[in-house]
């Protein structure tokens, strides 16, 4: 038995059980008692092979950046190791000749291959790329801003199905040219892959996304325009990509290029609604915004864990042996609430990167850290200065305490963000507002 905010760890018998719901409900708090009691321990996820689970900082950004530690699984030399992800997938309800797209991919590749990869794209989401994209960035906001009243019932709009889920994949729709009219389509199988959905509508939107991606990789082959896909489809690459590493490009952009985003900004609309006094401090100088963003990211951000990276030698971590082939899981959460790492780390604190040199791992570490990262910090800032300096009496339409959050273990998430845009009249005597 555990109480509330408490998972019970492994026996040598009993595995961590990844799924637990107060895990998902609460990843930062239920993760803290393990990371506090143990170095590692194993965790499991039905049907996937057992896993060490690692939840202390120094251990992550270890396992994140040392070359004995590989993200492919077919890289550990001399051993057979099972591919936890595509297990995990295939659990959820992929279909049968989906896996090669996540072999294929950016973030299951390692060595030359990632460099290669990660190198094609890079550039599109460097500082400046972005920085060039905020003027769009901002007209979008705008927009969706604009049409926010349009969608309340009885005062009441849910900022993430209205605001904060359009902006980003608008944004990364744009980039890679997928036609308007298609674009609802893509936003809604998003949003089942990544709103832990299992069983045949998991296969049904997975199937169907790299259904469109051939299409879109047909269609911009067939009428090249200047967007990314065009780009890398262009007979002056030496190196172009293979139709397979396009496609799996493509869905990994989607997904992954826009889901954290939208989690982002509906977290750190939450926080900040619940800590006024820092949102005052937010209001009152506008230069704190990168710093408020990265704070955010390390106090509510939605990435739970990060893909499992496999041990290519027998070796430790933080003195727990791991041996050659076996996965060790990162718990993202954890390590950035870790009082190792973070001076008052439960605290909110916009100004903590502004001062120090406190790093969070919300957007992993090493050759694996996050390709969309500085689009993700750039949209994410236009969101909340675009929302707060319009609505600058919006409220929460409900009891924090009654807010649902999904069930995916790896994303922390709402399910909906219900928000009143001006405050809420009182009633008077007799039923009268007064």
């Amino acid at each position: 038995m555990t109480t509330q905010g408490q998972v019970s760890t492994e026996t040598a018998d009993e595995p961590l059980d990844l799924a637990d719901q107060e895990l998902v409900r609460d990843p930062f708090i239920s993760y803290a008692h393990i990371r506090e009691r143990e170095q590692m321990v194993r965790g499991c996820v039905r049907g996937v092979d057992p896993m060490w689970v690692a939840t202390r900082h120094d251990d992550i950004r270890t396992v994140m950046s040392d070359p004995g530690f590989t993200i492919d699984a077919t890289a550990v030399p001399g051993v057979s190791v099972a591919h936890r992800t595509e297990q995990t997938w295939q659990a959820r309800g992929m279909y049968a000749g989906h896996e090669k797209y996540l072999r294929a991919g950016i973030f299951d590749s390692d060595g030359a291959d990632h460099r290669r990869l990660r190198g094609l794209v890079t550039a599109a989401f460097s500082p400046r790329r972005v920085a060039a994209l905020r003027p769009r960035i901002e007209a979008i906001a705008t927009r969706l801003l604009d049409r926010l009243p349009d969608h309340t019932e009885d005062g009441v709009v849910d900022l993430i199905e209205h605001f904060a889920r359009p902006l980003p994949i608008t944004v990364i729709c744009e980039l890679i040219a997928v036609p308007e009219a298609d674009r609802d389509r893509w936003r809604e199988r998003s949003a089942t892959l990544t709103a832990g959905t299992c069983g045949e509508e998991l296969g049904d939107a997975l199937a169907g996304m790299v259904d469109d991606a051939h299409a879109l990789v047909d269609l911009h082959t067939t009428h090249p325009g200047s967007d990314l896909i065009s780009e890398l489809l262009a007979p002056h690459h030496d190196d172009r990509l293979s139709t397979d590493e396009l496609v799996a490009l493509i869905t990994n952009l989607v997904v992954a290029g826009h889901i954290t985003t939208v989690n982002l900004i509906a977290n750190s609309t939450e926080v900040l609604l619940a800590h006024p006094d820092q949102l005052a401090l937010l209001r009152e100088d506008p230069t704190l915004m990168p710093y408020a963003v990265d704070e955010l990211m390390r106090y509510c951000g939605p990435v739970v864990r990060a893909l499992p990276r496999y041990a290519t030698r027998d070796t430790t971590v933080g003195g727990t042996p791991v041996r050659a082939g076996e996965a060790v899981l990162p718990i993202v959460s954890a390590a950035n609430r870790d009082p190792d790492a973070f001076t008052d780390p439960d605290r909110l604190d916009l100004g903590r990167t502004r001062r120090s040199r406190e790093t969070h791992l919300g957007f992993g570490h090493g050759a694996h850290r996050c390709l969309g990262a500085h689009l993700a910090q750039e949209e994410t800032a236009v969101a909340l200065t675009a929302l707060f300096s319009r609505v600058p009496d919006l409220q929460l339409a409900t009891d924090p305490e009654h807010l649902q959050r999904g069930t995916n273990p790896v994303n922390w998430h709402l399910k909906a963000l219900p928000v009143r845009l001006r405050p809420q009249d009182h009633a008077g005597p007799a039923g009268k507002t007064g």
